[in-house]
């Protein structure tokens, strides 16, 4: 089976995300944002937080249990921990993301790929999510204590036979995207890092390009929003919550 085409598009603004770098910003209700992977075996760990109040944020719990799954895919949407809708998966070449295996710290990353500091490599040192996020959390009024179970996009994780956890290498191939629908104005948090179960002792993580478009106007037939009768619930939460 081929991977899915994801339709093209006309950004506002990009940036290039560097591989173990981090990096947030607000994205509007009505903007998308496109991650564009540059290269095999990328992974961004990301985190979401309503601008309007960030004590009301992505939900992992909720999300998967609302749409029977436990993996995120075209057609998926996240929750918040109020039952509104952050954003919405709308294109994805990919067809599964890990919601699952959560954040890197400073422990596992010294332990696969040996010590690193600031005061030796300044800008080259390995990074991890857990570092990354929080920095990012500092620049919205947050801290650590907001740090809640993430998504890791572009990285696939099955059940092996001995009933653990495994990342699936090769999934992700240069020029993947996926394609995050705003619902909500959110706080965006991304880490372009590796995975928690990513295997080899190299800290080389793909780069990852950031593109923001206009979404299009939603259709009666939406997939998201059909997908499950609790995301038409979600939405229209979310709707009654947004009204001018």
């Amino acid at each position: 089976m081929g991977r899915a085409l994801v339709p093209a598009i006309n950004p506002e603004w990009e940036v290039l995300l560097p591989g173990g770098a981090h990096w947030s910003g607000v994205l509007r209700r009505g903007l998308s944002l496109r991650l564009l992977a540059t290269g095999a075996d990328a992974n961004v760990a990301a985190l979401f937080y309503s601008r309007e109040q960030p004590l009301e944020r992505y939900n992992m719990a909720d999300t998967l249990k609302a749409q029977h799954t436990a993996h995120l895919t075209t057609g998926c949407v996240c929750y918040s921990d109020m039952g509104r809708i952050l954003c919405a998966i709308t294109a994805d070449s990919c067809g599964w993301h890990d919601p699952l295996c959560g954040l890197t710290d400073p422990e596992s990353i010294a332990a696969r790929y040996g010590p690193t500091s600031y005061q030796q490599q300044r800008n080259d040192r390995y990074v991890s999510a857990r570092e990354g996020l929080t920095v990012e959390l500092g620049k919205h009024g947050l801290g650590e204590r907001d740090l809640v179970a993430g998504i890791n996009f572009f990285s696939k994780v099955q059940v092996n036979d001995p009933g653990t956890l495994q990342l699936v290498p090769g999934h992700c191939h240069a020029e993947d995207a996926v394609d995050l629908r705003f619902e909500m104005d959110t706080i965006v948090l991304l880490h372009a890092g590796p995975h928690p179960l990513a295997a080899g002792s190299a800290y080389a993580p793909p780069d990852v390009r950031l593109q923001v478009y206009r979404s299009a106007p939603m259709r009666p037939d939406d997939a998201c929003r059909s997908r499950c009768p609790e995301n038409e619930r979600g939405y229209l939460n979310t709707e009654r919550h947004v009204l001018p």
